[in-house]
C-alpha cells in the first residue's frame, strides 16, 4: 500500500511538471498574442482539456504503460521506476526552457524500466516480447511527422488567411471543410472495424499467439476472425442507421456463440476477481495459494459456460451453484454479475467509434472563418483594426479546439497510469474501473503546474521560434488542433509539444525562412530525438537501483 501511495504521488507530481511542457505549450500562443492574461488562458485551457474527457468516447485512457508494454511486465516498482525517469528529465528540459514532449518520456521511462524488469528476473530475452515494438516504432516515426504535418497544416492555412480575394479563401474553406469531413468518415469506418475486431477478441488471440506463443489459441483466432470478418459490410450502415440498428443486423446474421461463452467466462473472471487477487499475488507471494484456489473455481465453473444456449441464464448459474455453493446475498450478486446481453455490448463498442462532435466541431469552425472573413471583407469596409480585433476573437475558438486535442491526446495520461498502478496492485479490476477522484486530481495538477512554471516555456514557444501575431496565432492553434485530432483519429501517440512547435514554424516561414530562428529549432528536434532513449536509460538504471532494495 505504502508503494501505492508513493507512485500516485509521483504520478500527480508528473502531472505538475507536465504542466510546464504541455499545458503551457497549449496556451503559448493566446498569450503571446495577449489575447488572455496567463491566467485567464490557463483557466480557458484547463476548461477544454476537461471538455475533452467528454468529447472523446474511445477514452478508456489511452495510458502510456497500456499502449507500449505488456502486461506481464507492469508492476508498481516498474511505474515508479518509469515516473521518477520521466520527472527527472521534464524537470531538466524545463531549467534549459526546452519544451520536450511529457508523452515521450513516459513512454522512454516506462520501456526502459519494464526491459530491466524482463532482463533481472527473467533473463535476457527478445524486446518484442516486453514492448510493443510496432506502437513504440509508430511513436518514434511520428517524433518527427507530428510536427512536419502541423508546419504544413500551419502553412496551408497561413496562406489562405492573407489572401487577398475573398471568394477564393471562402471556398479553399469550404473546400477543406468537406475534405475534413470525409477523411473523420473514413477514420471512423477504421474505427468501428478496429473495435469490432477487439469485441470479439482478435487483438487478444494474435497477441497470445505471436508473443505469449500459445498455439493453442489459433484455432480461437480464426473463429474470431471469420466472425469480424462477416460483421463488415453492416457497418457501413452505421453513419446514418446509427449504433443500435447495425448492433441488431449483426447479433441476428452473426453467430455470437463463441463471443458470449467467451464474455462469460470474462465475467467469471471479474465475479471471483481473478486479475486482481493475481496481481495482488505478484506483489505478496502469500496470497499466491488464494489467488490458485480461486482460479480452481473459476475453472471449474468455466466449462458450464458453453451450455448457457441449453440451459439459459438461470439454469447456467443453478448448474454453477451445485459445483460451487454460495450463501444468498453473495447468490443474488452472482446472477446480477453474470447477466449477459451481447447485443448491448456490442452497441456501446460500436459508439466508441463515434466522432460525429469531433468530426463536425472542425467542419464548423472553418465555416466561421469563412463567414468572419466575408463579414469583414464584404459586409463590412475592410480595416486593420477590425481585421485584428477579428482574429484576437477568433484565437479564442482556435486555442479552445487546441486545448480540446491536447486533452484527447495528452491530459489523460496520468489518469491511466493511475488507474493503471491500482490494476497493478489489485485495487481496481481494470482500468475503466477508476474512481472519479483520478481524473479531478489529475487536472487540478496540471493547471497547477501551469500556473507555477510554464512561463519559460511560454517564452520559448511564443517568441524565440518566431514572433507570432493573432492571425499566425489561430493558424497555427488551428493546424495544431487539426493535426491532434487526427493522430488521435488513427489511434497514434503523438506530443502536442512537438505538434504546436511544428506549426508555429510553419507560420513563421509563411514570412521567409529568416522569420523562424533554425538555431532553437534545431536544439528542440535534438531533445525530441534524445527524450525517449535518454528517458529509457533513466527508467532502466531507477529500476535497477529500486530492485536493490526489493
Amino acid at each position: 500500500m505504502t508503494l501505492l501511495v508513493i507512485v500516485i504521488a509521483l504520478a500527480l507530481i508528473f502531472d505538475f511538471i507536465n504542466g510546464f511542457h504541455d499545458a503551457a505549450n497549449s496556451i503559448a500562443t493566446i498569450v503571446s498574442t495577449k489575447v488572455l492574461t496567463p491566467f485567464q488562458a490557463v483557466l480557458w485551457a484547463a476548461f477544454f482539456n476537461c471538455v475533452a474527457f467528454l468529447i472523446f468516447k474511445d477514452h478508456a485512457v489511452a495510458n502510456t504503460i497500456g499502449k507500449t508494454v505488456y502486461s506481464d511486465f507492469i508492476s508498481l516498482p516498474v511505474i515508479c521506476s518509469g515516473l521518477i525517469a520521466a520527472i527527472c528529465w521534464n524537470l531538466l528540459t524545463w531549467w534549459y526552457g526546452i519544451p520536450s514532449s511529457s508523452s515521450h518520456t513516459l513512454i522512454g521511462g516506462f520501456a526502459g524500466s519494464a526491459i530491466a524488469y524482463a532482463f533481472l528476473s527473467k533473463g535476457m530475452m527478445p524486446i518484442s516480447e516486453i514492448i510493443d515494438s510496432e506502437k513504440i516504432g509508430k511513436t518514434i516515426m511520428f517524433i518527427l511527422l507530428a510536427p512536419l504535418i502541423g508546419m504544413l497544416i500551419s502553412i496551408f492555412y497561413t496562406l489562405i488567411f492573407i489572401q487577398n480575394k475573398t471568394w477564393l479563401k471562402v471556398g479553399i474553406l469550404g473546400a477543406s471543410a468537406v475534405l475534413i469531413y470525409f477523411l473523420f468518415i473514413g477514420f471512423q469506418k477504421d474505427k468501428l472495424s478496429e473495435n469490432i475486431n477487439k469485441f470479439f477478441k482478435v487483438d487478444k488471440y494474435t497477441y497470445e499467439i505471436n508473443v505469449k506463443h500459445d498455439s493453442t489459441k489459433a484455432h480461437k483466432l480464426e473463429k474470431a476472425m471469420l466472425s469480424a470478418t462477416l460483421c463488415q459490410p453492416f457497418l457501413s450502415k452505421y453513419e446514418y442507421s446509427g449504433s443500435e440498428y447495425v448492433a441488431n443486423e449483426i447479433v441476428n446474421n452473426v453467430d455470437m456463440k463463441e463471443i458470449t461463452i467467451s464474455r462469460l467466462g470474462d465475467k467469471l473472471n471479474t465475479f471471483f476477481k481473478i486479475d486482481q487477487l493475481k496481481n495482488k499475488a505478484k506483489i505478496n507471494p502469500a496470497l499466491k495459494e488464494e489467488y490458485l484456489a480461486t482460479q480452481n473455481i473459476v475453472d471449474s465453473l468455466k466449462p458450464v459456460t458453453k451450455k448457457y444456449f441449453d440451459l439459459g441464464a438461470d439454469g447456467m448459474v443453478a448448474t454453477m451453484t451445485t459445483i460451487y455453493p454460495m450463501e444468498a446475498d453473495k447468490m443474488k450478486d452472482f446472477k446480477k454479475a453474470m447477466k449477459i446481453d451481447i447485443k448491448a455490448d456490442l452497441t456501446k463498442e460500436l459508439n466508441k467509434a463515434d466522432n460525429k462532435i469531433v468530426r463536425w466541431g472542425l467542419v464548423i469552425m472553418l465555416f466561421i472563418f469563412a463567414f468572419m472573413f466575408i463579414y469583414n471583407e464584404k459586409i463590412k469596409n475592410p480595416s486593420a483594426t477590425r481585421t485584428s480585433n477579428s482574429f484576437k476573437r477568433a484565437q479564442l475558438l482556435s486555442s479552445a479546439a487546441f486545448s480540446i486535442g491536447h486533452g484527447g491526446n495528452d491530459a489523460q495520461k496520468v489518469m491511466g497510469i493511475i488507474a493503471a498502478a491500482l490494476v497493478a496492485n489489485g485495487s481496481i479490476v481494470d482500468i475503466k474501473s477508476m474512481p472519479d477522484w483520478i481524473p479531478l486530481s489529475c487536472y487540478l495538477a496540471i493547471g497547477l503546474g501551469t500556473l507555477s512554471g510554464g512561463w519559460k516555456i511560454v517564452k520559448t514557444m511564443g517568441t524565440k521560434i518566431t514572433k507570432v501575431t493573432p492571425l499566425e496565432g489561430v493558424c497555427a492553434e488551428t493546424a495544431g488542433a487539426t493535426t491532434l485530432f487526427l493522430t488521435e483519429q488513427m489511434g497514434i501517440p503523438v506530443s502536442t509539444t512537438h505538434t504546436i512547435t511544428g506549426a508555429i514554424i510553419g507560420v513563421g516561414a509563411t514570412k521567409g525562412l529568416s522569420a523562424v530562428k533554425w538555431g532553437v529549432t534545431v536544439s528542440l528536434l535534438w531533445a525530441w530525438v534524445l527524450t525517449i532513449p535518454i528517458s529509457a536509460l533513466l527508467g532502466g538504471l531507477f529500476y535497477w537501483i529500486f530492485s536493490l532494495f526489493l
